[in-house]
């Protein structure tokens, strides 16, 4: 525990003074960002509560609206001193985000953590028990991680319906469709804190949403009810301000799947989906929701395993330099976090090869690969891109760039390896979810 504290005040007072340079910046505008603590009180009751009485608790800011990128300041900073003391492996390691297997830490758990240095955990819902046993293994998670050097992301799928992953303690939030015919953002707003509360109390701190397609196709196999309708302007307005409740409530978003899964006829995780879209079409409807995102300041953007011939008739859009190079870092200008969907499906699994296509990805301008099935799959990636820097194929100049947008989020949201307070069902904002659907009716 001692030295749990040490890593982790180190990382704290490094934060801060990241952030007492960036509030100056933006002081000098005249613009002020009130904290969590005003905005969310359970978020900062949380970390208080995890904090030993004789540590001061850090207030976490309220994410600002500057992109991840642009919280960094542009000379030698405070990230660049912590990615100097960063290892090639440790930093590679930051560029994985893995899955697990079972309710309870073990071995291949905690040798994925030390040896591979992964940069985040994905939950499903075969990783939870109960409350208590589903709390005891992210802290468990997180204590695993105390000797490197960067907290990590401890992720889920959390968008409602028929994709809830948390323990049935809580109630049922429904899928974006029925949010969506309400027409109400205020409503889907709402949703979004309350999902954010939620994952606060569990120890999550990056949900993979709001979905952003548009279910343009009723024969499409896996967005369909995850989408919040069927045209750009309804989709945009709702999944925006869904986008807001959770970042609001101090969860990292991040916006699925560009440049768009809503008009396939084949499921990604059993084969790969090809839509026969020009450019031209996607940014009059696909990418409409994406864009306004952006601009809107997403923390983090998946891209999807589809085939677009016209586009990059060589590459899937999680692999294809065209989609994530030209288009979605420039036409689009996203400077965030750009994640893949799981490596692991079969879209990719069966047609490119994990690992091949995990290197290409991050040629390609990925910053963090999801592999969410297997530990040795998640080994093998890792050793491909060890193995790419070493022979030269990436430069190390391309790994600290998606590292730095990787600290520059971790830093934004303050994440921390603290563990969290088990919540009892009291604790569970089950009310106010039962009174957020009454307004649904």
């Amino acid at each position: 525990m001692k030295i749990t504290v040490s890593r982790q005040m180190g990382f704290v007072c490094i934060c801060l003074l990241l952030l007492l340079i960036v509030s100056c910046a933006s002081g000098s505008s005249g613009s002020a960002t009130p904290s969590h603590s005003q905005s969310n009180p359970t978020h900062s009751s949380t970390q208080a509560a995890s904090t030993p009485p004789s540590t001061p608790t850090p207030t976490v800011p309220t994410p600002s609206s500057a992109s991840p990128s642009d919280a960094v300041p542009k000379n030698e900073d405070e990230i660049g001193k912590m990615m100097s003391t960063m290892t090639l492996e440790q930093k590679i390691g930051q560029m994985i985000l893995a899955g697990i297997e079972g309710t309870k830490i073990d071995k291949s758990m905690k040798k994925m953590i030390s040896e591979q240095f992964v940069g985040g955990i994905i939950f499903y819902k075969n990783n939870f028990s109960n409350l208590d046993g589903s709390v005891r293994l992210v802290n468990d998670l997180k204590k695993a991680n105390v000797d490197n050097p960067v907290p990590l992301f401890i992720s889920i799928d959390q968008e409602g319906g028929k994709v809830s992953r948390l323990p049935k303690d809580f109630i049922s939030m429904p899928d974006a469709a029925k949010v969506g015919r309400t027409g109400n953002p205020e409503l889907a707003k709402e949703m979004g804190a309350l999902l954010s509360k939620e994952l606060n109390l569990m120890g999550f701190n990056l949900d993979f949403a709001p979905v952003l397609d548009i279910n343009s196709n009723p024969n499409n196999p896996v967005i369909g009810s995850r989408s919040f309708g069927n045209n750009a302007k309804l989709v945009t307005k709702m999944g925006l301000a869904a986008m807001k409740g959770m970042q609001d409530g101090g969860t990292i978003t991040v916006v699925k799947h560009f440049p768009g899964h809503g008009d396939t006829s084949v499921d990604s995780h059993l084969d790969l989906p090809i839509v026969n879209k020009t450019t031209k079409q996607l940014e009059k409807m696909e990418w409409v929701p994406f864009k306004a995102a952006i601009e809107d300041n997403a923390d983090a953007v998946m891209v999807a395993h589809i085939l677009f011939p016209s586009i990059d008739p060589d590459a899937p859009a999680s692999f294809s330099k065209v989609i994530i190079g030209e288009q979605l870092r420039g036409t689009l200008g996203f400077n965030g976090v750009v994640i893949t969907d799981d490596m692991t499906m079969g879209a990719i699994a069966d047609h490119y090869g994990i690992a091949d296509a995990s290197v290409k990805s991050v040629e390609a301008g990925s910053d963090i690969l999801l592999i969410a099935h297997g530990y040795d799959t998640e080994k093998k990636v890792f050793n491909k891109l060890l193995q790419a820097v070493k022979s030269g194929q990436i430069t190390q100049s391309r790994i600290d760039e998606s590292v730095r947008r990787i600290l520059a989020l971790k830093l934004k949201y303050q994440l921390s390896d603290e563990p969290i307070p088990v919540p009892t069902k009291k604790d569970l904002p089950n009310a106010e979810i039962q009174n957020w659907l009454d307004k649904l009716k």
